[in-house]
């Protein structure tokens, strides 16, 4: 810093200054500094400055597992959303195991971050005084509403709803749903299965169990599985609605397999528009569920949660905007 500002001919307190962004610095004094450092190639120490301010300038990010496509996305896009605030991401992954889920709000991880975008997928309402935190974060996803945190998610009954009905209005009639989750009160199966029956509500058409296939695990050997017990059962299906596209991508390899041809005798819609299906044979039909919009909003709120230093201000929600993805999977002739 000594000959940063001996180029400039500025003390080190304006040196300091400019690095630290203090807005009351003449732009031609800021220039000559700016200048003198790119000369330099003079280094800021962001240790000894987070030090100084009280603030490590990393925030943790949890997530159930980064082996599932739309979890790594997501990751991608916080990393990137960081980035331009100038924060660094710590990401851990909690497996969706409860104990591991509880165990990230009160590791050792917590001292080195300064606040936590959270995605958790074993929790639920009885965990809400667990999230009752003396630092930021931002939930994400559909787990949990009503926690005394910001919230950041996604509009899933909408989503779903428009996904069956991108089907219907394709002319399709016997609509299968694979990835229900029997038995569960929350979560992101529950919201879509909710969207799929509004729709065929909405046509006129029965809700029939029948066609509903469950797969606790959303990856591809899930979908792939389930697939084959609704060929299996004899029951009539023309359309597929995946509740995720890992999913999706084992029914349309499922429906390769068996000969069933795609779109022409089944129609496949998924959910999350993950890279992958823009190249899977035939490409996939998706809801893009605003996952860059998620991430950017998501690390907004909690920089400003850290910035004024408020952890416990009211909550905000905030609902990404989705959507429909029609690709070579739904097309008519």
């Amino acid at each position: 810093m000594h000959d940063v500002a001996a180029r400039a001919g500025v003390s080190i307190k304006t040196v300091s200054n400019v690095l630290n962004e203090y807005p009351y610095i003449r732009p031609a004094t800021r220039e000559r500094v700016e200048q003198a450092i790119a000369e330099l190639g003079y280094q800021v120490n962001l240790s000894a400055r987070n030090l100084r301010r009280g603030s490590t300038g990393i925030i943790g990010l949890a997530l159930p597992e980064l082996r599932l496509p739309y979890f790594a996305e997501l990751a991608d896009s916080v990393i990137g959303a960081a980035e331009r605030e100038g924060l660094t991401v710590l990401i851990e992954q909690t497996g969706a195991e409860r104990t591991r889920e509880l165990a990230v709000l009160t590791s050792a991880q917590r001292q080195l971050t300064d606040g936590l975008l959270y995605s958790p997928l074993a929790l639920d309402l009885a965990d809400l005084t667990s999230l009752r935190l003396d630092f930021p974060m931002v939930l994400l996803g559909e787990r949990i509403f009503g926690a005394d945190a910001d919230h950041v998610t996604m509009a899933n009954v909408d989503a779903a709803r428009a996904a069956t009905e991108h089907l219907l209005a394709r002319g399709r009639r016997r609509v299968a749903t694979v990835g229900a989750h029997p038995g569960e009160a929350s979560g992101s199966a529950v919201l879509r299965l909710q969207g799929y029956r509004e729709a065929l509500e909405a046509a006129g058409l029965p809700f029939e169990p029948a066609l509903v296939a469950e797969a606790w695990f959303w990856n591809r050997a899930a979908g792939a599985a389930a697939m084959d017990r609704l060929l299996d059962s004899g029951v009539g299906v023309d359309a597929v609605f995946a509740m995720n596209d890992a999913l999706a991508l084992g029914v349309l390899h499922a429906l390769h397999r068996r000969g069933v041809a795609v779109p022409e005798q089944v129609a496949v819609i998924g959910f999350d528009d993950i890279e992958e299906a823009q190249y899977s044979a035939p490409t996939l039909s998706s809801i893009s569920p605003g996952r860059d919009q998620i991430a950017q909003t998501a690390v907004r709120l909690l920089r400003e949660r850290i910035d004024r230093g408020d952890a416990a201000g009211p909550p905000r929600t905030v609902v990404a905007e989705f959507t429909v993805v029609a690709r070579e999977s739904t097309a008519t002739s």
